[in-house]
């Protein structure tokens, strides 16, 4: 086997196809959102988005097919997923922007982080399971405040719902930034001290 054959196998497994059709996903859920305005079509995109995330790092582990490209690219599409999710439910005013500017100010200061860790010769940390929780929290959050706006008599127990899964999944998407920033801060610190 050659080595282009042996790199197309190792990123064309089956966890990161479902990675990168969640990746196309995105642009789907934008358009059925705020182009066609069709809610309920928005919400099946979304949901399914939001439990491939789980399904993609199973099979990683259960195909042994973990890879170092799958590692990078399901958390870039979780973020990209949270991010164009936050953006259409902010015009679409289902969220208010200042909720909006927490997510998006947290993501500017870990890309910051990450920027200097490069820039150092270190490459991304390891996904913290605090992040993970919180990016379980926020795609599980999304697709319930957009039932609460797509399907009539749902919004009596799916706003409260919503919000309170958004809220903590704010909380604790802060939480692991700073358990990042202080990861990459020790990393930043012993390199300069190996030097």
């Amino acid at each position: 086997m050659s080595a282009v054959e042996r790199t197309y196998r190792q990123i064309l497994t089956v966890p990161n196809v479902i990675s990168l059709a969640r990746l196309l996903g995105v642009p789907l859920f934008l358009y059925l959102l705020l182009v066609a305005e069709q809610e309920l079509a928005a919400l099946a995109v979304l949901v399914l988005g939001g439990s491939t995330d789980w399904l993609d790092g199973w099979l990683a582990r259960r195909l042994g097919q973990v890879s170092r490209f799958g590692e990078l690219l399901d958390p870039a599409a979780d973020r990209l997923y949270i991010l164009a999710t936050l953006v259409a439910f902010t015009v679409a005013r289902i969220v208010p922007w200042p909720f909006a500017v927490a997510l998006v100010a947290r993501e500017l200061v870990m890309a910051g982080g990450l920027a200097l860790l490069r820039r150092a010769g270190y490459g991304p940390l390891p996904v913290h399971y605090l992040g993970k929780t919180a990016t379980f929290l926020l795609l599980t959050a999304f697709p319930v405040l957009l039932l609460a706006v797509a399907v009539p008599g749902t919004e009596g127990w799916a706003e409260p719902v919503g919000w309170a899964l958004a809220w903590w999944g704010l909380g604790l998407y802060w939480v692991a930034g700073v358990l990042y920033l202080t990861q990459m801060v020790e990393l930043l610190r012993r390199g300069r001290t190996d030097r």
